[in-house]
């Protein structure tokens, strides 16, 4: 029989436990080992263990009587993926999207009794539209210099490039109460018209590669299909608009 053992060094001080080491425990204990947690409950005897096995981090995985590393080091050991800093991922956006339009059909369940309506598609965009300007107000400086970067409104008139977010959001504010048609349409069809073109020239005519500012500015979502469907939603949603009401 296999000896599912572990033995895990992690910093567990009376003002620190260590995240990663109690993940690192959760693992193992995941993967049917037994774990011999010891503990380092002083920043002197964590420099100890480090300067000992030289190693610059804790937790610390031995497996065997080998060192397996830290908690990345451990996932890898598993066979698991492993987050790369400043990686590229749309999960964010995929979670993003898929928040908003649960979200429109539970309101349109609410207001309606049933959750597929005309309405909830409405909503869909609206919510996605003020879920996208939150993330771009967390930050609107850090958002205005990456918009920059593409935006041919923006190079023309920089102080565009914060008012972007506020008017993406009044506008989809306006849109879920469906107020004020004649203010949130013309706002939606201007900037994402102006959104569009921007992304379709900086990326499938330039052929440039850039980071999206779509879901704020310390994204790692690359410029182009994502701006791209965000834009084009709302052109879609004011010329609906436009048409419907």
């Amino acid at each position: 029989m296999i000896d599912k053992t572990a033995t895990l060094h992690r910093m567990v001080m009376p003002d620190h436990v260590c995240p990663y080491g109690l993940k690192a425990r959760h693992l193992l204990r995941a993967k049917g080992y037994a774990v011999d947690d010891r503990w380092l409950t002083t920043r002197a005897e964590t420099d100890a263990f480090k300067a000992e096995h030289d190693v610059g981090t804790t937790p610390q995985v031995f497996i065997g009587g080998r060192r397996i590393g830290g908690y990345d080091d451990l996932r890898r050991f598993f066979g698991l993926r492993v987050r790369q800093p400043g990686g590229t991922s749309y999960r964010p956006v995929m979670a993003l999207f898929a928040m908003t339009a649960l979200m429109a059909l539970a309101a349109s369940h609410a207001a309606h009794g049933t959750p597929f309506t005309t309405r909830a598609a409405e909503w869909f965009v609206a919510f996605s539209m003020c879920v996208l300007a939150l993330l771009k107000l967390q930050d609107v400086d850090r958002f205005a210099t990456m918009f920059l970067n593409y935006d041919l409104l923006a190079r023309r008139w920089v102080p565009y490039g914060r008012i972007y977010p506020f008017a993406e959001g009044l506008a989809g504010v306006l849109m879920v109460a469906g107020a004020l048609n004649w203010l949130s349409i013309p706002i939606a069809l201007f900037i994402g018209t102006v959104g569009a073109v921007s992304v379709f020239k900086a990326v499938y005519v330039d052929r440039r590669e850039l980071k999206c500012a779509c879901v704020g500015g310390s994204s790692n979502v690359p410029l182009g299909f994502v701006s791209l469907t965000e834009n084009l939603m709302m052109i879609a949603m004011a010329m609906w608009m436009l048409i419907a009401h």
